[in-house]
């Protein structure tokens, strides 16, 4: 057997990346992580990434960052792009940039086979004796079994200090999520959404409440409220639009005539079905659930936030946020999510299977 194929794994998340690994563990390849854009780059002209397995949405610097600076400085590496991020402007922007494929997050080995040998880099990856790749499944196999809590590393008794621990994996969970979604509304709206980091925390309501009204301040804006539930698991989704946006939204969704309130009422009501329900359908095909979804309500329109303490049934959540922001318009909105804390128990033990 030659020289390992040295690899780069490129994702601000740990799930995805040891995801990728295990998904390269049958390939004689030598891998190193990076977490965020410039450690891909260092590791880069180190000579330790002749392939580059490159996520988007990362922190200090993003995916398309990374592809120019490549361009730009000529780096000896074969990128492959592996994104939640499925918009069909999303896999052209990377393909003119210089990325071999796009594969879309969750990952599929499948695919990922089809395209290194696509792009004839099987050759160049060499499969493992077999009783190597033994090893790798094994160790891979007893990592995965579940403990029992209190064995566990970083995890308590606390449903709580649980979700905490898997704080990162609810990240990456969201992030898929919030792709699926955004693809939904780019193929509606014929544009292209630039998509965050997503925002997950542990928070007493109150404190959450508090953090929400000052970052919005007396700036009017109108709030969708949706409940939703599977089994084990509740919440309520939000989702708040700026005042700004209603203009906008009503040009590209093609309305003709006067935008009164009961016109941008059904409006927002429309774009709050598809992004709650694309992103719940998301979320849950993960993690294996179905989510029922309520009925849509008008929070307030044209005011401040509503109190969410006072609209909910409990005093602590685990909190999802996302912005949403069209690129090149005056158009974005923020989902919320908020789970009920008596949910964590089911969805912590539905995470730590990941």
């Amino acid at each position: 057997m030659g020289k390992p194929l040295s690899v780069v794994i490129c994702d601000d998340s740990r799930l995805a990346r040891k995801q990728m690994e295990r998904a390269l563990k049958q390939w004689n390849v030598d891998i190193t992580h990076a977490s965020h854009g410039l450690e891909a780059l260092e590791a880069i002209r180190a000579g330790k990434g002749e392939l580059l397995f490159l996520d988007l949405n990362m922190p200090l610097l993003d995916g398309y960052q990374v592809l120019e600076r490549i361009r730009a400085n000529d780096l000896p590496t074969l990128t492959i792009v592996v994104s939640g991020d499925i918009q069909p402007e999303a896999r052209e922007r990377v393909i003119q940039l210089g990325a071999l494929d796009f594969i879309r997050k969750p990952l599929d080995t499948d695919l990922l086979t089809q395209s290194l040998r696509s792009f004839g880099l099987l050759e160049e990856l060499a499969e493992r004796p077999a009783d190597t790749v033994n090893d790798a499944v094994e160790t891979d196999l007893e990592s995965a079994r579940p403990q029992p809590l209190n064995r566990t590393r970083g995890l308590g008794l606390d449903p709580v200090s649980q979700a905490f621990e898997l704080t990162e994996s609810y990240q990456e969970l969201a992030n898929v999520a919030m792709g699926q979604a955004a693809d939904r509304l780019a193929r509606l709206l014929k544009v292209f959404i630039e998509l965050p980091i997503p925002h997950v925390q542990l928070v007493e309501l109150c404190e959450f409440d508090m953090a929400l009204h000052q970052a919005t301040g007396d700036n009017p804006i109108t709030t969708i409220c949706q409940g939703f539930i599977a089994p084990g698991i509740a919440g309520e989704a939000l989702l708040m639009f700026s005042d700004s946006s209603s203009q906008d939204l009503a040009y590209m969704l093609g309305h003709e005539g006067e935008i009164t309130d009961q016109v941008e009422r059904e409006l927002m009501m429309d774009i709050a079905n598809l992004l709650i329900g694309a992103f719940l359908n998301g979320l849950g095909s993960q993690l294996d659930l179905s989510f029922g979804q309520g009925s849509p309500l008008i929070l307030g329109q044209h005011c401040s936030i509503p109190n969410l303490q006072q609209n909910s049934r409990w005093t602590r959540t685990l909190s999802i946020d996302i912005g949403y922001r069209i690129e090149g318009r005056d158009l974005s909105c923020d989902l919320l999510l908020l789970f009920t804390e008596d949910s964590l128990p089911a969805m912590n033990e539905l995470v730590r299977h990941l």
